[in-house]
């Protein structure tokens, strides 16, 4: 029988971690029997609010209603008892344990108070029928593809639930016919009346299965719209939209095409899974910037450019001169930089303290054979904190308790004394203030003017147009155009963004 409420209903819920919001009012409205999307670059508090809804954090403020009734899940079991079922794109399941036991673990048939084989067995073939697997239940989990345990998950989190099955990401490691058997899945599961939120970052994927899209931006919802009639600018509008304001960009305006020969190329350059193979070269002084959705290949391009990923194809070369790039010792030698995007996870050293952060990479060119000295590292601190701006109390204070922003001019700073050629920035001013943000913009063009060339990349398109001069457009980890000049303005790129077809002519 239908009913006058919702499936699940998210109202106003807010989330916070050490006084920083991560989510601020949040709706979010799931049907039976439909496949919602739900969209956002990284830290725009998707994973937050999953976490809620299956009771891995709890809510602050709002309210979680489940077919009408309040619900407050308080640990995963507890959301799965209330028929809430979540799939991560790293299986969490037991590889060394067979099928069967994995999807019926922990609620295996018993007969004379042992484990019955063989109806569990049989519970298996029947149960993943229904998926259209036709699998001994008896292998080891780890004999199937990434595909197939997949499944497995996905059918173990129905039966455990049955009502909303949340699947985070779950074609990121599948190829073309496996997320078509997945869609199938998806389809005849939603026929059956379950509601599926589905997250991703390939946008044909939501236009390819879901009937309706959230997107959140900044821990804030943008929106909810049908897919009927909504185009791909529309969600990338959404999804990365405007908010910068002109006084903070005026003075990174106005920098020149730059000319004369690139000083460093890349021929070819790709990886297999990661990104295709693309050409690029980059002037000193110059800011070539990198746009594209999460996923689309932007953070993928700079993990090949210092070797944190090797390349399979291509080659690199620094003024002319063959380099290789099969490590970040390689890059760091060649005079690269890499700022990552992930700055508490890939960046910071959280119990170390500034100084030390702010040393690591200059130490690590010269190797631990010559360790700089005391004094050395003190003037050095001293001076980059003076020069960025780094709002500390000390520079023996762990990094940990600085701002966002301080941290990242740490990063910087760990670069800067080591006075690279050339400095990878991958969103370097994500979640941070306002007054870094400008900062970190103002920096960015000094070092432009000094003579640095720098690729940075941002999902901020104002932010990127304003201190870039040469745009490169990333869709499905693939460079798919490039702008230059007076066509690097944000609908520029946001209409490249959402036309992964386009041709550099066209621009």
């Amino acid at each position: 029988m239908p009913s006058e409420h919702p499936l699940l209903r998210v109202s106003g819920v807010s989330k916070s971690f050490l006084g920083i919001a991560a989510l601020s009012d949040i709706d979010l409205t799931l049907q039976r029997g439909e496949i919602h999307a739900l969209l956002g670059e990284n830290g725009a508090g998707k994973s937050t609010l999953i976490k809620i809804i299956t009771g891995v954090y709890r809510r602050d403020g709002g309210e979680i209603a489940l077919e009408g009734r309040p619900i407050d899940p308080r640990h995963v079991e507890e959301a799965q008892a209330l028929g809430i079922g979540t799939v991560y794109q790293e299986v969490n399941l037991l590889p060394n344990l067979s099928v069967a036991e994995n999807l019926l673990l922990g609620r295996e048939p018993r007969r004379f108070g042992l484990t019955d084989i063989r109806r569990m067995r049989k519970m298996t073939r029947e149960i993943l029928a229904r998926y259209g697997l036709d699998l001994d239940p008896a292998t080891p989990l780890a004999a199937h593809s990434v595909a197939v345990q997949q499944l497995v998950a996905i059918a173990r989190a129905v039966e455990l639930s049955g009502k909303v099955l949340i699947l985070d990401e779950p074609t990121a490691s599948l190829d073309a016919a496996e997320v078509a058997r997945l869609f199938g899945v998806m389809r005849a599961l939603r026929d059956q009346g379950l509601a599926i939120v589905f997250i991703t970052h390939f946008l044909d994927q939501v236009f390819a299965v879901a009937d309706r899209v959230t997107v959140l931006r900044n821990g804030r919802g943008v929106g909810s719209r049908d897919i009927a009639g909504l185009s791909r600018l529309d969600i990338v509008k959404m999804m990365l939209g405007r908010e910068l304001k002109e006084e903070t960009l005026a003075e990174a305006r106005a920098a020149p095409v730059a000319a004369g020969e690139p000083e460093i190329r890349f021929r070819g350059f790709g990886r297999r899974t990661s990104v295709k193979p693309f050409d690029l070269g980059i002037r000193r002084g110059e800011v070539v910037g990198i746009a594209g959705l999460l996923g689309s290949g932007r953070t993928e391009t700079a993990r090949l450019l210092f070797g944190v990923d090797r390349a399979d194809s291509g080659e690199a070369s620094v003024d002319g001169r063959t380099v290789a790039l099969n490590s970040p010792r390689d890059a760091i030698a060649a005079g690269f930089g890499f700022c990552p995007e992930e700055r508490k996870t890939d960046g910071i050293i959280a119990d170390l303290s500034v100084r030390e952060n702010l040393v690591l990479a200059l130490q690590a060119r010269r190797g631990w054979t010559k360790p700089l000295s005391r004094a050395e590292q003190v003037e050095l601190t001293d001076r980059y904190i003076r020069a960025l701006d780094i709002r500390t109390s000390d520079r023996e204070k762990p990094i940990k308790f600085l701002s966002g922003g301080n941290q990242q001019k740490v990063l910087l700073a760990r670069w800067l004394v080591t006075h690279p050629r050339f400095l990878i920035l991958d969103e370097p001013t994500r979640g941070i203030d306002v007054g870094a943000h400008a900062e970190i913009i103002r920096l960015i063009k000094e070092l432009c003017d000094e003579g640095m060339a720098l690729l940075v990349i941002s999902s901020e398109l104002e932010e990127l147009a304003a201190y870039s001069r040469r745009i490169v457009v990333c869709s499905e980890r693939a460079h798919v155009a490039e702008l230059v000049g007076e066509a690097v303005t944000p609908d520029r790129i946001m209409a490249a963004i959402a036309a992964p077809e386009a041709k550099e002519a066209a621009l």
